[in-house]
């Protein structure tokens, strides 16, 4: 299976956040925002957005005399020991803010192993998930997540997932040609939030964005009842912006 390699923006931010960060762990006794700018070769504007990101996060930690050390999250995610808990702890952490950021529930998928997997979720009292009253591993041709994975995929290997998960009608909304939903993925700019209108479950809309890291094709998604529909594309822009430090979590 061949994956379409097409940089986002949020992928663009980890490749410097990456280098930032190799370089503030290669100068264990700390390193100023003069001298990463030097040795990233990262615009000062862009080093100090992505410097508060990387703080955020608990990636990096300013000390006293104003350098920039590794962080507990990186010594936690970083360590072979445990590796697997701590990358999840943080990625929870992440997604329960990014819940709070857009107010809705908030999902981390990944495809594995040729089928689409929710991996982890953040949803509340006001933000609850959505009901998977059709398995999302028989659904990908009617959901965000299951969409923007396979418009990760190439030609070929989403025919193969259509020929093992033949897409079926579950509202009326549903697209259910294989020649329509092949065009429409072929067609979906990698930069723009992949959109479920009532296409999955009745009363419910939802969007996705790309999350690939090397040979992981992955995506973060939020779901809406329908009576807050007008916020969706709003919400699918902030969860694209703010997208970078999970890609960072899986990259490390």
């Amino acid at each position: 299976m061949a994956l379409r390699h097409e940089p986002t923006a949020s992928y663009r931010s980890v490749q410097d956040a990456l280098r930032v960060l190799e370089t503030v762990a290669r100068r264990g006794t700390g390193i100023n925002d003069s001298e990463l700018a030097r040795e990233t070769g990262v615009g000062t504007e862009r080093l100090t957005t992505l410097l508060r990101m990387l703080r955020r996060e608990a990636y990096v930690e300013q000390i006293t005399d104003g350098a920039y050390v590794t962080g507990a999250a990186f010594a936690r995610v970083g360590s072979a020991d445990g590796h697997q808990e701590a990358l999840r702890e943080t990625l929870q952490h992440t997604l329960d803010r990014l819940r709070d950021s857009v107010g809705a529930a908030v999902y981390l998928s990944r495809y594995v192993d040729g089928e689409v997997k929710v991996t982890q979720y953040a949803d509340g009292p006001d933000t609850p998930k959505v009901n998977e009253w059709v398995d999302f591993r028989h659904s990908a041709h009617a959901t965000a997540v299951g969409k923007s994975l396979l418009t990760q995929l190439d030609h070929e290997g989403r025919r193969d997932h259509l020929s093992r998960h033949r897409p079926a009608r579950l509202t009326s909304r549903t697209i259910t040609s294989d020649r329509l939903l092949l065009n429409r993925l072929a067609s979906q700019p990698p930069t723009v939030p992949v959109l479920d209108l009532q296409e999955y479950a009745v009363g419910t809309v939802c969007a996705a964005v790309p999350i690939t890291a090397g040979s992981s094709v992955g995506c973060l998604a939020l779901s809406l009842p329908l009576e807050h529909a007008h916020r969706l594309r709003r919400a699918a822009d902030t969860l694209n912006r703010n997208a970078a430090p999970v890609l960072l979590s899986l990259a490390i």
